[in-house]
């Protein structure tokens, strides 16, 4: 008797998706670089490395180190800017048949404003995410994920230039991230993903130098997932959009504890450097798991975490 395929799409915002598994900005490059490892289509969704509106060629090296159950890195956004983007890497991702979704970052909230109104009507392009965990020059260099006012102002001015579902990615570093949450929540975004990394710091003790000559950078990987994963509990208990996980996600028993606390869809970022295939392993172990569960749709075990 022939075992029954799994429904493993999911709903997220306004937009389906294949599969939850998204490949997480800033580790899957603008898609291309993984080609010949992971077929793109296999999965529910790319988010491209951030963009700015011109180029950026990062900080100085070094800017990765690794941590027990971790990696700090401190890459600086690196991009080749929102113009080059257009011209060289979309016309590859129009040929995609899954969802890609623009990763964006600007140093004011006009500059917000201006790279998601370079992407309007864009196709190919088929969401925003907001990078909120960025430095606010105008306010001295804060965050503007840590002020929920400011982070609102930001999800207004992106939305205000863009015909496509918003997705804010909220920082950790913050006291409590549910206001945050309920803050670009009311301000109109249509979803909202976190966790982004935590920031810490590495030294080495024989030439006591700091191992990122920027000193400090974001810690990833699964050191963070038992944190990534309580935050995204509580967030979805604060508020009525669908939430993405991300966090040290590596196998898909990590995407299945983030479904079971209510996240509609992961990202998977730092395992992609461990397993270049990751991505596609978890999109298969999420298939099996519900094959052995007997769970015909993927949507049904979202939420259900037993308190």
């Amino acid at each position: 008797m022939k075992t029954l395929e799994p429904d493993l799409r999911v709903k997220l915002g306004p937009m389906e998706l294949k599969n939850p598994v998204i490949a997480a900005s800033g580790t899957f490059g603008y898609g291309d670089e993984y080609a010949d490892v992971v077929a793109p289509n296999l999965l529910g969704g790319i988010v491209v490395k951030g963009l700015s509106l011109a180029p950026r060629p990062g900080n100085p090296p070094p800017r990765i180190a690794e941590t027990p159950s971790g990696m700090l890195n401190a890459i600086g956004l690196a991009n080749i800017g929102v113009e080059a983007f257009l011209k060289e890497k979309l016309p590859w991702l129009r040929t995609l048949d899954t969802t890609v979704i623009a990763n964006i970052y600007g140093h004011t909230v006009a500059e917000y404003g201006e790279v998601a109104l370079a992407l309007k009507g864009v196709d190919g392009v088929d969401a925003i995410e907001v990078n909120i965990s960025c430095p606010n020059v105008e306010k001295g260099g804060m965050a503007f994920g840590t002020d929920p006012e400011i982070a609102a102002m930001v999800t207004e001015a992106v939305l205000k230039n863009t015909d496509k579902p918003v997705m804010v990615k909220l920082s950790p570093n913050v006291t409590d991230i549910t206001q945050i949450a309920r803050a670009v929540e009311g301000a109109g975004a249509h979803i909202i993903s976190l966790i982004n990394t935590l920031t810490g710091m590495a030294i080495d003790v024989e030439t006591r130098r700091p191992r990122l000559a920027n000193v400090s950078g974001g810690l990833s990987g699964p050191a963070i997932r038992p944190v990534a994963l309580y935050m995204v509990y509580r967030v979805v208990q604060a508020v009525k959009i669908p939430v993405v996980g991300i966090g040290g996600i590596m196998e898909a028993r990590d995407a299945l504890e983030f479904l079971i606390a209510g996240a509609k869809a992961v990202q998977v970022g730092t395992a992609n450097f461990v397993n270049p295939r990751a991505t596609v392993d978890i999109v298969e172990g999420l298939k099996q798991y519900c094959i052995e569960k007997k769970i015909g749709r993927l949507e049904e075990i979202v939420a259900t975490l037993r308190v």
